[in-house]
């Protein structure tokens, strides 16, 4: 049997049953027990700061009693825990505060579609409404995308890792390259011209994008380039389809990724911390006059998941209905930017890059392995970051927008430590 080092406890059932495919537990080869607020505990009762958050789900941290409390009482009391679509006193109240507490101050007028329990099943949903309403099949998307590992999604994504593995051809997309303008340079759309403005290739069916890539190196898009898209996308009637599965909820700062450009997107794909407490929850927003489904037309049997719209509503009302989370989570993105860009200088003769938007920033390195003795040197001193990009160079931190100034100063020093003893 297997034993990790300085633990007295096996690991042999995850390595003798469970698939090969799993990743994340061998860069933390420990066995987790516990996790409150910023914290995840294993099994022996050592601390790690969680700058990882479940890939972005836990926006607001581990077990937050302000989400848990409602959670607990719904489950305690023999309330309706599965309903396919079915109308429940759950999907009620979080509709009646989405509409409340997020869309009506910002003036968007969106459908809520509930497509099944995770980001890939919001974007399959918006690639196929957009394919439906347009008649067209060709989807833009654009250089180092993660959109999901369902066939849809995957042939939206880059990762040729995860492309490999589908096993058949990925079609009808076109990928382009994301905003790369830095600087004060101007945005150049000179290929998407292209496409759109007579090139011989038939018009798009949508276009999709990130505004932050998250699993792609944490690449920004600067608000100039994301209107310059939606207008093309305007003038050619072309839907425009934010994912916002990682960013929005927060990460960035506002709740929705793309309002830093004043755009209003055609479809919009949310899942992760939209429930807040780490359940299973995706919702597709789509512009009224492109809600031409017929009942029943994409389903799914977890597309009602009660618990999650529990915790989605309980998170709305603590968190949303003022600005106060929003202007701490820039607050705090800038004071993680200062640091990371001092960090990157630190270094002599290493070239690293710092970049990031509000409560996601990345520290780029010229290679993976050396992001990689970064992380493991993080880990071994009790912090977890993961890695992004398309080499895996990009040492990511996704802390919960709740983590206290403390937190950030001890997850900032610790990360410190472990670059200069990985470099």
């Amino acid at each position: 049997m297997a034993v990790f080092e300085g633990h007295d406890k096996t690991v042999a059932v995850f390595e003798d049953l469970e698939s090969g495919v799993r990743s994340y537990c061998r860069s933390w080869p420990v066995v987790f027990d516990r996790a409150v607020g910023s914290w995840l505990y294993d099994e022996t009762g050592r601390a790690y700061l969680d700058y990882f958050t479940g890939a972005g789900a836990l926006n607001y941290g581990h077990n937050n009693p302000l989400l848990q409390q409602p959670l607990l009482s719904y489950m305690c009391s023999d309330r309706v825990i599965h309903s396919l679509d079915m109308f429940t006193v759950a999907k009620r109240e979080f509709l009646a505060a989405f509409d409340e507490i997020i869309l009506q101050p910002r003036q968007l007028d969106y459908r809520v579609q509930f497509p099944g329990p995770a980001g890939t099943n919001a974007v399959e949903a918006a690639l196929k409404l957009a394919r439906k309403v347009t008649g067209r099949t060709r989807v833009i998307c654009f250089t180092n995308a993660f959109h999901g590992t369902s066939l849809g999604s995957l042939s939206v994504t880059t990762n040729p890792l995860m492309r490999a593995a589908a096993g058949v051809p990925l079609e009808h997309a076109t990928r382009l390259p994301f905003d790369s303008s830095k600087g004060g340079e101007a945005p150049d759309f000179m290929l998407l011209d292209m496409l759109l403005e007579g090139s011989g290739a038939d018009q798009p069916a949508a276009v999709i994008v990130e505004t932050v890539q998250g699993e792609g190196g944490v690449n920004v898009a600067g608000p100039e380039w994301l209107r310059g898209l939606a207008e093309r996308c305007r003038q050619h009637d072309v839907p425009l389809i934010v994912d916002d599965v990682q960013m929005g909820c927060g990460r960035t700062g506002p709740f929705f990724s793309f309002e830093v450009a004043g755009i209003e997107p055609d479809i919009v794909c949310l899942s992760k911390s939209i429930s807040g407490y780490g359940l299973p929850l995706a919702l597709t927003l789509i512009r009224p006059e492109l809600d031409i489904w017929q009942p029943g037309e994409h389903n799914g049997t977890f597309r009602g998941f009660n618990p999650a719209l529990v915790t989605a509503t309980a998170a709305l009302r603590a968190y949303w209905r003022d600005d106060a989370l929003e202007c701490a989570s820039i607050e705090n993105g800038r004071r993680i930017a200062v640091a990371l860009a001092a960090l990157a200088r630190s270094v002599p003769g290493v070239e690293i890059e710092s970049r990031g938007r509000g409560m996601v920033h990345g520290l780029a390195f010229e290679t993976g392995e050396a992001a990689g003795r970064v992380s493991a040197e993080a880990f071994n001193r009790g912090l977890l970051v993961e890695r992004s990009g398309p080499q895996d160079e990009v040492v990511k931190l996704l802390p919960p927008l709740t983590v206290t100034p403390e937190e950030i100063d001890h997850g900032l020093a610790v990360l410190a430590d472990a670059l200069q003893a990985a470099c």
